[in-house]
Parts: C-alpha cells; structure tokens; sequence
C-alpha cells in the first residue's frame, strides 16, 4: 500500500486518505452545466482534473492532527451500505488500511468533522459488527452544523435519504457521539488553528474547513467547490444543490477571498494532485497545483 499524499500547512500535516475514484459518469450527472465544450474550454483541467472533455472526481478523507487533536474530515460513502447510486453500493475498499497507513487508526480519532451530511461523507461514521451498524469512531465527537441536522429532521426524506440516516448518522447520535454545532457567520473556532467557515447552499448548514499554523492556512472545500472547473465557472452548481443560488453565492465569496493568496485549498472530490492555489484567471480563476510532499 502506498504511503497516503499529503500536504505541510505550518506544523500540520493533512493526509489525503483516499477512498475510490468516482465514475467518469458523475461529472455530468453531478455538474450539468460543466459539458464537455466548457470542460475542454479550460485547457489547465487537462491532464489531472478532466480527460476528453469528462471531468476527473474522488471520494476522500482528510486526516490531521491540531491542538493536539486527531481530526477527520469527512468519512465517505463507506463500506456494505445499500446504497441507491449503483456506484456507491455495497462497496469493499481498504479505506480503514489506508486510514492507519495515515496514522489515524480509527480509536485515535479525537473529532470526525461533517461538512454535510449527504451520503457520501457520513459512510464510514459507521461499520457493521455482528449484522449491527456501530460507529467506526468510538473515541472520536462528531462534529456538523446545528442548521444541517435540524433541516434534515425536517426535511421530507425519500427511502434512499432515510437509509443513509438509519446507517451512517442515527447510530452515532444514539451513542451520544454527534454534537451539533451553531457556526455563525464569521466562523466557529474549534480549538486554536482549526475553525469551521459557513458555507451554506449545497445544504443549508453546509461547512468548509480552514486550518490555520505558523502563518500558513489551508481550507477543505467539502461540496462548496465539487471540482475545479467550478473555479473557472463558479455559476456551475451541482444537480443536488438545496438551495443553488446561495450555493453559487457560497462558492464566489469563499473564492474571491482565496484568489491571490496563498491559501492551500484542498478539495473534498478533487482528484490528484488535490490541492492548489486559487489564482485569477480569465476574468474567473482557476487552481495552480501543488503537488503533495514527497514521502
């Protein structure tokens, strides 16, 4: 097994774990605006984030340590979960491998953070023992915004939403392992050097991740940004948007506030090499790569 990517934001080291590549059929499924003329129009894309005018998409984690803390951002679609998207059902990878491979064996886990709580980042909230969903993260609190579960304790779930709540997020509630989180609007410090950035739209309690070391700072997109043609074109949404002008509202201001700087923007489904820098472009922006640390 190879060594986890990751990337040094001051004394952090976040580690890329990665789970699976998405199908080359999820970029228009998920971003219908980004067609092959406007993804072959951005020629940067070429050859990490698109091939052939179909857009390049991953499901991973990323784990570091701050404060003291051992931190995972979001957990993936998970293993042996029924899953309506053929893609992501009943699936049996070596994520947990690759998780320890990190350094982060699940019962080290000190905080899980949920940027949302869409099927594909609570999956590994859980694990089945015994014919039993139990948490993964037995040690860890898991941390999302107050807004995201209360609209989904509202919301009028289809059987496929349902399920992913009755594996991946009500067992971690029963066990008194998730703590909902009031993110106001200039942000919510969790200890020092890790802070959670509202970013509503693609949900409406939506969070990105900003970590911040030594005078270096780093942010987790979560499902703000989907993939980087988003940075070219951020009036392209993702077809499960709740509310898709806020979200588009979410990703131009996290943007504009990137742009120039030099902030480590880390994407959530971007595929290798992951993480950039927001650069202005073309009257929009596009990512300059940075490579992960060599091992």
């Amino acid at each position: 097994m190879t060594t986890p990517a990751s990337w040094t934001v001051g004394g952090i080291t976040v580690h890329r774990v990665d789970e699976i590549p998405l199908p080359s059929a999820t970029g228009p499924w998920l971003l219908p605006g980004a067609t092959p003329q406007v993804v072959t129009g951005q020629q940067w894309l070429r050859p990490h984030f698109a091939d052939e005018g179909l857009l390049r998409l991953d499901s991973h984690s990323f784990a570091f340590t701050v404060g003291g803390l051992r931190v995972l951002v979001d957990t993936g679609i998970g293993n042996g979960k029924e899953r309506a998207n053929p893609a992501w059902h009943h699936l049996d990878t070596d994520y947990l491998q690759r998780l320890g491979a990190a350094g982060f064996p699940p019962d080290s886990v000190d905080l899980v953070i949920l940027t949302h709580l869409h099927a594909d980042h609570v999956g590994w909230n859980t694990r089945e023992v015994n014919g039993e969903w139990v948490p993964t993260f037995p040690n860890a609190r898991h941390l999302t915004s107050r807004t995201e579960r209360e609209f989904w304790s509202g919301y009028d779930m289809d059987e496929a939403r349902r399920q992913v709540f009755r594996d991946s997020v009500i067992p971690v509630e029963e066990a008194g392992l998730l703590n909902l989180l009031d993110v106001p609007a200039e942000g919510l410090e969790v200890v020092p050097g890790l802070r959670l950035v509202p970013t509503p739209g693609h949900t409406p309690g939506h969070i990105a991740v900003e970590l911040t070391s030594h005078g270096r700072t780093a942010l987790i997109t979560g499902d703000c940004v989907h993939h980087p043609v988003q940075l070219a074109h951020p009036d392209i949404g993702a077809c499960v948007d709740i509310d898709p002008g806020r979200s588009q509202a979410s990703r131009r201001e996290l943007l504009g506030a990137l742009a120039g700087t030099d902030t480590l923007l880390l994407g959530t489904h971007f595929p290798p090499p992951t993480a950039g820098h927001v650069v202005p472009h073309e009257g929009a922006y596009r990512l300059s790569p940075v490579p992960a640390d060599s091992p």
